[in-house]
């Protein structure tokens, strides 16, 4: 079976994207943000599907206990955030953000999917469709496009949240060796006619550039055991030196994986225990890096969403199934913090989706439009019909300060 090739610009974005220049893997977003725009949007995507109620524990719910069994049980007790809801013991820096009032958990939230398949599940939470696969670009790279301004992908590739008219940077470090000095110059020779890959090159370059002089340049701990937690942590912090640079970007995407806990999810050190300190963690890290210039942090926005909740009741290996409702996160200095947003359903089995899950009581895109409207003045009617196609009846919701 004969295939056509693709044209050489396509085939050298591809190469550029993944494979001979990967630590340069950069592509410009055309236009420009408004004059003075100072405000900054960080998306922090969790894959696998948090488990809300052990996030966010709703200790005064009088079901809690009996319907979470030994997943009501922790290692020390979770630090209230109010009278009903509390945080997991080992968010210690996402409950300093709440005490500052920084931090805003949403409870109760999800999409309006209710099928539990992770990948129609975060086809649905990136695109901003109501189908499944109906929608081949994502909310936030139709949001920036409208707006014109720039994004980066804290990865290797452009996550399908990012992706739209316009054109994303990517930056991902590299332990791999850098391209010769030789081979670059020959590709700069090869493209020398070719303004729009001349181009591309030359952000690429300034990328790899950028990311060599940042602090702490040295990816070689990624490789060691704990290289995990260094990745993500570098990663974060990377995302914000580059919000903080003048003429950067002014939203950024970092992913987290590993939140399908299907076993042995109360334990102390667990998978979610050790990904739930692995979250802190980087939110730590990037508050700090964006802290260091306070105007910037007083204007920046971090969302953290999951694709689905667990269901409530323990499985017979001692984690979670796939559910439907769980938590999301808003924090940030342009938040108004140090309360929780939740149309709180009950934990009894009446009142559970299906009899099994935590029921979804708020449409995540609410908080979605909500931040897009209030932080990066994104209108209402392109929200409702171009980032958001079809959800004029979701209102955004309030969640920053005035």
């Amino acid at each position: 079976m004969k295939t056509t090739p693709p044209p050489r610009r396509e085939f050298v974005r591809a190469l550029l994207a993944g494979t001979a220049l990967a630590p340069w893997s950069a592509l410009s977003l055309a236009g420009s943000a408004p004059a003075g725009d100072d405000a900054r949007l960080v998306l922090v995507i969790l894959r696998g599907g948090l488990d809300g109620l052990a996030a966010v524990p709703v200790l005064a719910d009088p079901q809690f206990a009996a319907a979470r069994g030994p997943l009501s049980q922790y290692a020390s007790p979770p630090p209230p955030l109010d009278a009903t809801f509390a945080l997991h013991p080992a968010l210690v820096e996402m409950h300093s953000l709440y005490r500052k009032q920084e931090l805003l958990v949403a409870h109760a939230i999800g999409l309006p999917y209710r099928e539990r398949s992770h990948f129609d599940a975060q086809q649905l939470l990136e695109s901003g469709g109501l189908k499944p696969y109906e929608l081949s670009t994502g909310w936030l790279g139709r949001a920036l496009a409208a707006s014109g301004r720039k994004g980066i992908a804290v990865q290797t590739a452009v996550p399908l949240v990012l992706r739209g008219p316009g054109e994303i940077d990517t930056w991902a470090p590299s332990i791999l060796p850098d391209p010769s000095a030789d081979l670059v110059a020959r590709v700069e020779r090869l493209y020398a006619d070719d303004p729009a890959l001349a181009q591309a090159l030359a952000r690429a370059k300034g990328l790899r550039e950028i990311g060599d002089a940042m602090p702490g340049h040295d990816e070689s701990a990624m490789a060691t055991p704990g290289g995990a937690r260094a990745q993500a942590v570098l990663l974060a912090r990377r995302a914000g030196e580059f919000l903080l640079r003048p003429g950067g970007p002014q939203a950024a995407v970092l992913e987290l994986g590993g939140w399908d806990t299907h076993a042995n999810q109360a334990a102390p050190n667990g998978p979610l225990a050790n990904n739930l300190r692995l979250l802190d963690a980087s939110i730590a890290a990037l508050r700090d890096t964006l802290a260091t210039q306070a105007s910037r942090w007083r204007r920046t926005v971090v969302v953290v969403v999951t694709e689905f909740g667990r269901e409530v009741a323990i499985n017979g290996t001692q984690g979670t199934d796939h559910g439907t409702g769980g938590a999301a996160f808003v924090l940030g200095g342009a938040v108004q913090g140090g309360r929780v947003w939740a149309d709180w359903p009950g934990l009894a089995p009446k009142d559970r989706f299906e009899g099994r899950d935590l029921r979804t009581t708020t449409d995540v895109r609410a908080l979605l439009k909500g931040v897009l409207h209030d932080h990066l003045a994104i209108p209402r009617r392109t929200l409702d019909e171009v980032v958001f196609p079809g959800s004029s009846a979701v209102k955004p919701l309030e969640l920053l300060r005035g």
